[in-house]
């Protein structure tokens, strides 16, 4: 049996039953599809594709799209060609994306007709230019060229990337090496080939985050068995409704979607950027759609914070009749008891597998009475029992069985088998190692961690998971991470339940752990940062960890050179426009976020710093001309008042203040009721008004001469958007995806939805009187008239974090353009009142600072250590950049 097919026999079964729903989680109603709908649109699609593919030998077609009500459509159509499909992931950075197209051989790729500039741009050279459009279906096929040139140089720089790491593994990764011989096992049953007709069903790589990203085709006959047994253990119905939480590069995914298609129930969709609204998200999942089934990461689910957990998920009245946690190590017991209420009914498994084998190899049902008030805490959690047609060994270092004791992980089968990479054959029944070890007692297996995840500390070899799961268990703990920061100091990253004491907490932590285990720093935090699979984001927790570091530096006394080095970290440059030659640099005590300000005389500039010190140097030579203090880091950027030469800036302390700086003198200062200052404040002339913004989610207005509060309108997110006016309005964006527009007096005028945060901060020139421009992490630049009505959109290769700017210049045959940077490095140079692209230009880091435009010079800095200044310039109709 193939996925295709079971699919439509349950769509025989239940034509008429809602197989999709997509829920924008906006002011528009949730849409849907029976089943009868997704089989007809995968039918035109199938046809469509049988027409313009060639399906000599093996076919495979990539799926670059977000997820919507069409998705299911959009595989089953590929599917029944038949093909395998290949998603990608329209946010992954290029360089990995091609890399995957080219390594997959990928003939063919359907583009989400919305998406195609975006591939396009991304993906230069890759496809020839020849293109059908699917009617109905919202899709256009693209054929690759994978014979480019600069395809193949792309290819070869993301080999290079991850070469070091390719010397630690095996001379044949992934397959089982025996003590005698370095090659892969044989079987007596034979060899599968990937060139069985129909056979593979679709295409993923591994993340690589422990070396080269692994190709892996997942053949019909290795998948299947997973669905059919999963569906058994969690008794699913048509009744049921299941969550797709996994991207469709995460192989759960394909559990989620086809446990839903062949059993007649329906499976609910929601855009990314939801699944990062704890709030919006559990109002979609467990009040609008009642969700039965949701299979998750451990980090996802504590991502909805402990109190949702609580009122809506483990509930005594929730829909949830099925809890399947898998990807990571399962929490400690006693964090899911303070979670479930006493009465709640709901089934919690644990899953565990490997890509390589995919999707889940084992399965383990949490007992009721676990739960039960006086249980032990302690009860560990097996990985549980191999699922349908799988083999699980653990063996130690020499490849010997381990019926007692620890050792790695092997998981295969006799048709529980994909291809990696370059594999063609591979024998039935061969067994692939995890890098997982457990310990097999009783003939259970316990999880203990990843081999990447091994230290040496203190002369001790352990597994830093032993100390995540210690810290779970502390009363005090909602949820932790563990980092080796540079291989030298462990980390405890804690998201506190109430007030955290740290030294309470490390003293705890010595009473239940050998000295060795003890972590040598525990950092409080409000959230896991997250991968796009839902697992904790190690690489971001380290970046994290080194701004705590720079933020406590100027707490601390450093001599000598040690602190010749950390203060050249921190300086401040004065460049010249024309010739990019320093004029003069100025070392300050910290980091620098901030912008610089120009007073009203011109003689000085005023710039905030982590230190929490805004420091006044004079624009000649960079030497101090005052300090004021604040009593916490100022990312704020300070504006200047044109008449009365006033500087305002705010604070992450919570203030914004009010600076005479030619007096030296703090006029007043006025505390923003929770959440700090992170943007710059707006002066309007008439009414008399600063605008603030702060990360608790307020805008105020303020009195610039008194200090005091005018209004105020709570937005709800956090905004890290600078406010802009107007003679009329308001404007300011916000991290729930909106740009809001408020009237001087206060009044809420309208709200325009963007799909993604909205950092950047709006846009409003008398250029274009009529006209607001901002971007949005959506990864589209938009312009919308006073009225909130959409004029344009334009869609960048990457999140749009910096704020566009509108120029205008006789050498540039007059035109409004706007410049606008999106992340990945991309610089835009657009038509302000079409939206179309006059010109582009990429530099070689990502890009979070806002370019600024001086006649024909272009400046903004990259997070290369670089600031660029970019020749504007036309040939053609068109504008061109040169650095």
């Amino acid at each position: 049996m193939t996925l295709q097919e079971l699919v439509n026999q349950a769509a025989s079964l239940y034509s008429d039953r809602k197989a999709v729903w997509f829920d924008e989680c906006n002011d528009k109603a949730p849409t849907s599809y029976t089943y009868a709908t997704v089989v007809k649109l995968a039918m035109e699609l199938t046809a469509f594709l049988q027409k313009h593919c060639d399906q000599q030998g093996k076919c495979e077609i990539g799926l670059y799209c977000y997820p919507g009500i069409n998705l299911p459509s959009w595989i089953l159509g590929i599917l029944q060609v038949p093909a395998a499909y290949s998603p990608i992931d329209p946010d992954a950075p290029p360089m990995l994306s091609t890399y995957f197209m080219k390594k997959s051989n990928l003939q063919y790729i359907l583009v989400e007709n919305d998406k195609i500039n975006k591939f396009q741009m991304s993906h230069v050279g890759c496809f020839n230019h020849n293109s059908s459009t699917v009617e109905h279906i919202g899709l256009t096929l693209f054929q690759m060229n994978l014979s480019n040139t600069d395809l193949n140089s792309q290819v070869d720089d993301m080999k290079s990337k991850y070469e070091p790491s390719k010397a630690m593994g095996n001379s044949h990764p992934g397959y089982t090496i025996c003590p005698d011989q370095n090659k892969a096992k044989t079987w007596e049953g034979g060899y599968m080939g990937d060139g069985q007709k129909y056979s593979v069903a679709y295409i993923l790589h591994t993340s690589g985050t422990t070396g080269i990203p692994k190709i892996v085709r997942v053949p019909h006959k290795c998948i299947v068995p997973n669905i059919l047994h999963l569906k058994s253990i969690f008794e699913i119905t048509p009744d049921d409704t299941l969550f797709l939480a996994s991207p469709l590069t995460f192989d759960p995914s394909v559990v989620e979607l086809f446990i839903a298609l062949t059993s007649g129930a329906s499976i609910l969709v929601v855009p990314n950027t939801i699944k990062m609204m704890p709030v919006e998200l559990s109002a979609a999942l467990f009040h609008r759609h009642r969700v039965t089934v949701l299979q998750a990461t451990p980090t996802l689910l504590r991502s909805f914070g402990a109190h949702i957990i609580k009122s809506a998920v483990l509930s005594a009245n929730t829909s949830l009749r099925v809890l399947a946690l898998g990807g990571e190590a399962f929490p400690v017991l006693n964090l899911l008891k303070s979670w479930k209420h006493k009465e709640n009914k709901t089934s919690i498994f644990n899953l565990y597998g490997i890509t390589e084998v995919s999707s889940w190899a084992t399965c383990y049902k949490i007992p009721e009475e676990v739960f039960t008030a006086d249980f032990r805490t302690d009860f560990p959690i097996p990985l549980g029992s191999p699922l349908l047609g799988t083999k699980v060994e653990v063996r130690d270092a020499n490849g010997c069985s381990v019926l007692e004791g620890e050792g790695q992980v092997f998981i295969g089968g006799e048709e529980r088998v994909c291809f990696l990479d370059d594999e063609i054959t591979v024998p039935l029944g061969t067994m692939r190692e995890t890098g997982d070890f457990v310990r097999v007692q009783n003939a259970k297996l316990f999880f203990l961690g990843r081999k990447d995840n091994q230290i040496k500390r203190h002369g001790k070899r352990f597994n830093i998971e032993y100390l995540q799961q210690a810290a779970e268990d502390l009363c005090e703990v909602e949820a932790c991470a563990v980092t080796w920061y540079q291989q030298e100091k462990l980390i405890l990253f804690v998201v506190p339940k109430d007030d955290l004491e740290e030294r309470e907490t490390l003293k705890e932590l010595q009473k239940r752990l050998p000295s060795y285990a003890v972590p040598d720093e525990l950092v409080p935090i409000k959230t896991l940062p997250l991968t796009s699979h839902g697992k904790v984001d190690i690489s971001e927790l380290n970046k994290i960890y080194q701004n705590h570091l720079n933020s406590r530096r100027r707490d601390s006394k450093l001599s000598g050179a040690e602190e010749l080095w950390e203060r050249l970290q921190y300086l401040w440059k004065a460049i010249d426009l024309d010739l990019g030659e320093i004029k003069w640099e100025k070392n300050l005590g910290d980091r620098i976020e901030s912008s610089a300000c120009i007073s009203k005389c011109g003689n000085f500039i005023v710039v905030g710093c982590y230190d929490g010190l805004v420091y006044v140097l004079q624009s000649s030579d960079g030497e101090i001309h005052w300090t004021f203090v604040t009593e916490d880091l100022v990312k704020s950027s300070a504006v200047v008042d044109p008449s009365s030469g006033l500087v305002y800036i705010g604070s992450h302390d919570q203030h914004v203040y009010s600076l005479d700086i030619y007096k030296k003198a703090c006029i007043w200062k006025l505390h923003c009721e929770g959440g700090a200052v992170f943007s710059s404040p707006c002066l309007n002339s008439f009414p008399h008004h600063l605008y603030v913004a702060t990360l608790g989610g307020l805008l105020l207005a303020v009195n610039p001469v008194a200090g005091n509060k005018i209004w105020k309108s709570f937005l709800g997110k956090p905004v890290f958007s600078s406010p802009h006016c107007n003679e009329k309005y308001v404007c300011v964006g916000c991290v729930d995806g909106n740009l809001y527009c408020f009237t001087h007096s206060g009044e809420k005028v309208w709200q325009f939805s963007t799909n993604g945060p909205v950092f950047s901060s709006p846009c409003i020139s008398s250029l274009t009187e009529q006209e607001i421009f901002f971007g949005s992490h959506d990864c589209f630049i938009y312009c919308c008239n006073m009225e909130g009505n959409l004029l344009w959109k334009f869609e960048a290769t990457s999140s749009v974090y910096g704020t566009p700017f509108i120029f205008q210049s006789n050498d540039l045959k007059n035109k409004i353009l706007l410049a606008a940077v999106s992340t990945d490095g991309k610089v835009w140079i657009l038509n302000a009142k079409s939206g179309t692209a006059e010109g582009v230009d990429k530099l070689p880091g990502e890009v979070f600072s806002s370019p600024v435009v001086w006649g024909t010079k272009l400046v903004v800095g990259c997070r290369n250590d670089y600031v660029y200044c970019l020749d504007l310039y036309v040939t053609g109709k068109k504008a061109q950049l040169r650095c």
